[in-house]
């Protein structure tokens, strides 16, 4: 199939009139990995605080989500009330029963990890009318398996034929994606926070540490040297590790408590519970840099000083030791919990609260996503 954007047809252009015409409300519809559950993945919160920020700015959204098993059996917003979301089970179902809306919209956006992704890529780029965006909020692991031809849900032919390529990274990685594939725009869309939902909470800091993430080879080394080991050397201090997926063969001290999941409506408790968060960063995402994840946005929105590993770019998005602690040894970790008094801490986390409300809510991020979408016609 053969795909040419470099002139609008005769549809974009009378939908390119009446969405400058009514700027107000756009009909967006995305095709995206998950919005009705969070398990096992970071897709579904990033969707939820972006498309419920865009409702609240009077744009109509649908969310069309291919239905499988492991998502089926944990649903925890199975109706979202800031979208319409429906569920199909096969290229075939999605092209009966959502052709003419995909059709009639201003804005369709297919998302990375999406079942099946280039058939659905290929399939809204063919039958919609208005702009079309690939949005990837898994931009450095796509652009390594785009090096290796193992991308399963995208193509350097889709690259060049979207309007967009919405990035979760910035930096090199934009310039990689326009001048290597051919992309006609490649602009960061970074992942952001809901702060009707995020922020600080007065209750008892039951953990002094803890750590939210799906289990991750690459990221275990980072999970142990910055967590682990600090735990084995304060017996005393209490530590918390959430998130499914970890291995049965991992021996966790006495002092760790586990939570297998940690619903989206619990994220907010769970943040506020401790004295300090860890994040901790993908291999792939710390290689490309600029890549800031929605669980350091949320515990940012939270007042909780966080402690980061390192990766490029960190600086545009935090001031490290006023807004952010990084780490790097086990060692740093132990000055942060046993040097660092409580109001010190306190500020940290303050100060990133305050630079999260600045530039990463989602009601920015929303905007700033209409604001590409009109400039793409």
């Amino acid at each position: 199939m053969q795909f040419i954007r470099g002139k609008l047809t005769a549809g974009q252009i009378v939908q390119q009139e009446r969405v400058i015409m009514n700027a107000q409300r756009m009909e967006i519809v995305f095709l995206g990995l998950s919005i009705t559950s969070s398990w096992g993945n970071g897709h579904a919160t990033t969707y939820r605080s972006l498309i419920h920020a865009l409702s609240k700015q009077g744009h109509c959204v649908r969310f069309l989500e291919r239905d499988k098993p492991w998502y089926k059996t944990n649903r925890d917003l199975p109706n979202p009330h800031f979208c319409r979301a429906a569920l199909y089970d096969s290229l075939d179902d999605l092209d009966r029963r959502f052709r003419s809306t995909v059709a009639k919209a201003d804005l369709v956006v297919v998302g990375s990890y999406v079942p099946e992704g280039i058939a659905v890529g290929s399939w809204a780029l063919e039958h919609a009318e208005g702009v079309v965006a690939f949005y990837d909020i898994d931009t450095p692991v796509t652009i390594a398996k785009l090096k290796t031809g193992n991308c399963e849900y995208i193509t350097p032919a889709l690259i060049r034929a979207y309007n967009i390529y919405f990035s979760f990274s910035g930096g090199r990685v934009l310039d990689i994606l326009e001048k290597d594939y051919g992309s006609p725009k490649a602009l960061p869309l970074y992942c952001s926070v809901d702060p009707d939902h995020y922020y600080p909470e007065d209750l008892s800091k039951e953990y002094a540490f803890g750590y939210m993430g799906t289990y991750s080879p690459d990221r275990q080394r980072g999970l142990e040297n910055l967590l682990l080991i600090p735990a084995h050397l304060l017996p005393n201090t209490k530590f918390v590790v959430a998130g499914p997926q970890y291995p049965e063969s991992i021996l966790w001290p006495e002092n760790v408590h586990r939570i297998d999941h940690v619903p989206p409506a619990r994220h907010r408790h769970f943040y506020n519970c401790q004295s300090i968060t860890l994040n901790l960063t993908r291999s792939d995402m710390m290689a490309a840099g600029y890549s800031p994840s929605v669980r350091l946005f949320e515990a940012a929105a939270c007042g909780v000083p966080i402690v980061s590993d390192y990766w490029e770019g960190l600086e545009d998005f935090f001031v490290p030791d006023e807004e952010i602690l990084v780490a790097h040894t086990s060692k740093d970790i132990i000055q942060y919990l046993v040097e660092f008094d409580e109001e010190h801490r306190r500020r940290i986390g303050q100060k990133a609260e305050e630079r999260i409300h600045a530039a990463h809510t989602s009601h920015i991020r929303a905007r700033q996503l209409v604001a590409y979408a009109l400039d793409g016609y």
